[in-house]
């Protein structure tokens, strides 16, 4: 849950906000965590809760077991494809590895091309801001185009500020990627 009380609030007010407007929650899969308050949220005020867990991953009782769906991927990177398939955006709560492994291949894979949808973080009490200011020197220094520096919006005003932030989203230009793409 974090040391911050504000992450699980803004969590559930995530989930409550995605189940007000029939936004369909796709996400990990767990029953804890912050991951669990999104979705037991999303889920008691009515919305529909979508996870993707890894299969073996997790210790018994881990997985979610309310959901309107689990769907179980073969590995990490299958789970993170069948994410993305189902998702027509992207929100990155605060989080520890997990997330910024994810929020960095969504973000890689929309650099890429592989997709055109809106990716945010929600900067609950600045935990994002260093990731952001990470991303300008890296634009800076010469290595990140600086077009990519809204690549990934952050959102900073709370859950309410986030669907106005993603339905604004205008994606950059893509990189010249023309390798095979096994995503």
């Amino acid at each position: 849950m974090g040391s911050d009380p504000d992450f699980a609030v803004a969590a559930r007010q995530t989930g409550e906000l995605f189940a007000r407007n029939n936004i369909t929650l796709v996400y990990g899969g767990a029953q804890v965590g912050l991951m669990g308050v999104v979705a037991d949220a999303a889920l008691a005020a009515g919305g529909r809760v979508v996870g993707v867990t890894p299969r073996g991953l997790w210790a018994d009782g881990v997985d979610h077991a309310g959901l309107s769906e689990l769907i179980v991927a073969d590995s990490m990177h299958d789970r993170k494809r069948r994410m993305s398939e189902l998702a027509d955006a992207f929100v990155a709560l605060p989080g520890g590895l997990g997330t910024l492994d994810e929020l960095a291949e969504i973000a890689t894979w929309s650099q890429l091309g592989l997709h055109r949808k809106p990716i945010a973080t929600l900067d609950v009490n600045g935990y994002w801001s260093g990731l952001h200011a990470f991303l300008r020197t890296s634009a800076k220094t010469g290595l990140l185009r600086e077009q990519y520096l809204d690549l990934i919006m952050n959102v900073t005003g709370g859950p309410a500020a986030l669907l106005p932030a993603l339905r604004s989203y205008v994606a950059p230009p893509t990189g010249k990627w023309t390798g095979p793409v096994t995503a």
